[in-house]
């Protein structure tokens, strides 16, 4: 079992920035993938940025040049350094972490970009 915690979520203005963290605890040896996802009110969940064990990373066009994504694999955990933050960035983030048999989840921090 894989247990995902996040934070650094709150209120900023646009054109702010954030840093959210995902510590990863348990079985985390077996983790490849680490994830950052968003839903929005009213909207499906979505990628965000995903980061391999290695340091691949890959982002949605949305995020792309103002996200970046990494890892600290002595420590099992990710971050999602989020800057230039609009309105439409505002959703739950959540974690996600994969192994070899299943993905993980957190439960979510919020992030709200005021206008």
């Amino acid at each position: 079992q894989v247990q995902l915690v996040e934070s650094g979520g709150g209120l900023v203005q646009a054109g702010g920035s954030l840093r959210l963290s995902c510590a990863a605890s348990g079985s985390s040896f077996g983790i490849n993938a680490m994830t950052w996802y968003r839903q929005a009110p009213g909207k499906q969940r979505e990628m965000v940025a995903i980061i391999t064990k290695i340091g691949s990373t890959s982002y949605a066009d949305s995020v792309k040049d103002r996200f970046t994504i990494s890892r600290d694999n002595a420590k099992m955990t990710a971050f999602l350094q989020m800057d230039s933050l609009a309105p439409e960035d505002t959703a739950v983030y959540y974690c996600g972490a994969g192994t070899l048999t299943r993905e993980y989840w957190g439960q979510g921090t919020q992030v709200t970009v005021s206008s």
